[in-house]
């Protein structure tokens, strides 16, 4: 059995695994799981968090794709009555099969840089059965989501994770916490879908394309971004000024700019 310990960090996984116990205690401390909840967490590779949370007393569904690290994940975990393994891709995974109760889910991973941004907007999808979402990213990527309009961190990422979430930036963990160590620092981010939308589009669809067209050439100005969907005048409409950058807008506004265009379909 030794030989299931000495899994290595797979590159087109994007694997770095945790293991530093100090970070693992306060990562576990921020979610607070107990008795009751239930978390998902994806790709929990050598069951660093997992261990936790299971531990927690908690029902937990881990969504794991690296097919070596299952008979580990099974050998450790397997006998828990509290916990069930899913073997699959989590970019692919319908999380509405594992409940339809809204806010139930308490969604947790120390995600892979190269699938993190997309695997969000995937979970952004099922924001009405999330009760909060605790992730490890890269740090340039929490700040991103994290940031506020008139930055250059502002943009579709951020605007899109705050349409629909209340995002804390919790803290920073440096490279030595993994093994692999990365290249780069990683964050603690909490995200608290909003049981009200602040702002909510007539149609959200129309919203990522707005936000979309805006930030694919983030240095021009409105005017030039929007024109296949809004002329200056339907900008002006909206109390904006066509003349500014995309980063200038808040979420409110680009919501008027989304909402502008469902009419202007509608009519």
């Amino acid at each position: 059995m030794t030989q299931l310990y000495q899994h290595r960090a797979r590159k087109r996984f994007g694997q770095n695994f945790l293991h530093d116990a100090g970070v693992i205690h306060r990562i576990l401390r921020a979610i607070g799981a107990k008795q009751g909840d239930h978390l998902v967490e994806i790709g929990p590779g050598q069951g660093a968090i997992t261990e936790g949370l299971v531990g927690s007393e908690a029902r937990v569904d881990v969504i794991e794709l690296d097919q070596d690290l299952l008979p580990l994940l099974t050998l450790k975990f397997g006998l828990k009555d509290n916990f069930a393994l899913h073997s699959g891709d989590a970019m692919k995974f319908d999380f509405a099969s594992l409940s339809t109760t809204p806010a139930s889910l308490r969604v947790v991973g120390n995600l892979p840089y190269n699938i993190s941004t997309p695997l969000i907007f995937h979970l952004l999808s099922y924001s009405g059965l999330i009760r909060d979402m605790h992730f490890m990213l890269q740090k340039e990527v929490v700040k991103r989501m994290a940031a506020s309009p008139g930055g250059g961190d502002w943009g579709r990422l951020s605007i899109m994770v705050q349409y629909y979430c209340d995002v804390e930036y919790l803290f920073t963990v440096g490279p030595g916490a993994f093994n692999p160590a990365p290249k780069v620092d990683s964050a603690i981010v909490r995200l608290t879908p909003h049981a009200t939308l602040p702002h909510p589009a007539k149609n959200p669809t129309l919203l990522e394309d707005v936000v979309r067209e805006a930030f694919n050439q983030r240095r021009k100005t409105l005017r030039n971004t929007l024109k296949s969907l809004l002329s200056a005048a339907d900008i002006e409409a909206c109390d904006i000024d066509p003349g500014l950058r995309p980063e200038q807008l808040s979420l409110a506004q680009f919501v008027a700019l989304a909402n502008r265009l469902h009419d202007m379909q509608g009519a």
